[in-house]
């Protein structure tokens, strides 16, 4: 049995195929992952409306993985949605950048998005890309 804060045997084996600077795509289960994640591996981990969060499942991704940017889709109308609230709180004060929706579409389709993930989250905007630091 793993001793990490993460478990799900697919994240784990995932997040070890990526290096320096390739980046993870985590997002809500609105997101369209099947047209708008490019090549990345996909993994689904929504098991009902609401479960799991992303802020859930980025705290799991932070205990096995260090990330040196992080990324958020926003509204047009500059809003902070309530899940990246969650998301700064897991962070511990790292920047974060924000991208349009149409521009987080285009980076989420970029060759470094090596994993693309969805989530349970039925917020809409809680979207990120998590590039991946060194130990």
């Amino acid at each position: 049995m793993l001793k990490t804060g993460c478990i799900n045997p697919l994240l784990v084996e995932a997040l070890a195929f990526c290096g320096h600077g390739d980046k993870v795509l985590l997002v809500d289960g609105n997101y369209p992952l099947a047209a708008r994640s490019g090549e990345a591996k996909k993994i689904f981990l929504g098991v009902k409306p609401g479960l799991p969060t992303v802020p859930q499942v980025l705290e799991a991704l932070c205990s096995i993985a260090n990330f040196e940017k992080v990324e958020a889709m926003v509204p047009d109308d500059g809003s902070t949605p309530e899940a990246l609230k969650e998301v700064r709180a897991v962070m511990q004060g790292m920047p974060l950048d924000t991208l349009d929706r149409f521009a987080f579409y285009d980076a989420a389709c970029e060759p470094d998005v090596c994993v693309a993930i969805s989530t349970g989250e039925d917020r809409t905007y809680a979207c990120l890309l998590l590039t991946v630091g060194v130990v």
